[in-house]
């Protein structure tokens, strides 16, 4: 096991899992990772398809407890408290800890009650305040100047890549602290990709972003970090350029150099 607290140190580390484990029924799809990420960085967790980085990622604002034979083990920490104690609300942490999936996942509504959606949950009725919400959070996800005069129009109606950057203004709308990205471009075309990792490197520093991604060529374009991940196991993690271009480990080098994966 890759120990990452020679890399990221406590008190820069945004996530600590300790020995965490996810089970599906008696399958341990991710097995006792530990692992700090750091605040205000991208992390890029990699690796073959089925090798648990998404249930990982899931993990992190507790997405597998919809799936009623999925059990997590050891700690998940955020902020020094672990999201799997008894007594955390979920639907804060949620809030705190937004997601990006695979595919853009619109509402069918207006692009502006997409956006308002969260906060009106939260208790925020005043359309003032709303307005200067969604304007906020669709000019942080660099789409503002597409939708401003479309605001009343579905957002089923707008381009694939633009549906992608709305869902990411949805989630940084109830002011997150985490963002989690699974996969978000892979349904995407190579322009509106461009503009999704463009965003993701102005985001930077503002929140702390982790995506999932099988594109090994985007993990080193978009993060500071990679975690490589093998049959639930977190084989290396370290900065990117270091893991990419001297990785420690030979399964690394093997799967970063298309030996099989």
């Amino acid at each position: 096991m890759p120990d990452t607290n020679l890399i990221i140190e406590e008190k820069d580390a945004h996530i600590k899992a300790e020995d965490f484990s996810v089970f599906y029924g008696n399958n341990e799809a991710v097995k006792k990772v530990n692992m700090r990420i750091p605040k205000g960085k991208v992390t890029a967790i990699i690796g073959p398809s089925g090798c648990g980085k998404s249930t990982y990622l899931r993990a992190i604002n507790r997405m597998n407890d919809l799936i009623p034979i999925c059990r997590a083990d050891g700690a998940m920490m955020f902020d020094k408290q672990d999201i799997y104690a008894s007594n955390i609300d979920v639907v804060s942490l949620r809030q705190r800890v937004g997601m990006v999936f695979q595919k853009p996942n619109p509402f069918p509504k207006s692009i502006f009650d997409n956006v308002a959606y969260g906060p009106r949950l939260l208790g925020i009725k005043k359309k003032a305040e709303l307005s200067e919400i969604v304007e906020h959070s669709l000019k942080k996800s660099a789409i503002w100047d597409e939708v401003k005069d479309r605001l009343k129009e579905n957002a089923l109606c707008m381009s694939g890549g633009q549906q992608q950057r709305l869902c990411i203004a949805r989630a940084l709308a109830v002011q997150p602290e985490i963002l989690l990205m699974d996969e978000p471009t892979s349904a995407l075309d190579p322009k509106a990709t461009t503009k999704i990792e463009d965003l993701i490197g102005e985001l930077c520093g503002d929140y702390t972003i982790i995506i999932v991604t099988h594109n090994m060529q985007q993990a080193a374009r978009v993060s500071d970090f990679t975690a490589f991940m093998y049959e639930g196991i977190l084989i290396e993690f370290g900065i990117t350029k270091n893991l990419f271009e001297k990785p420690r480990e030979k399964q690394t080098e093997d799967y970063i150099t298309g030996r099989f994966g």
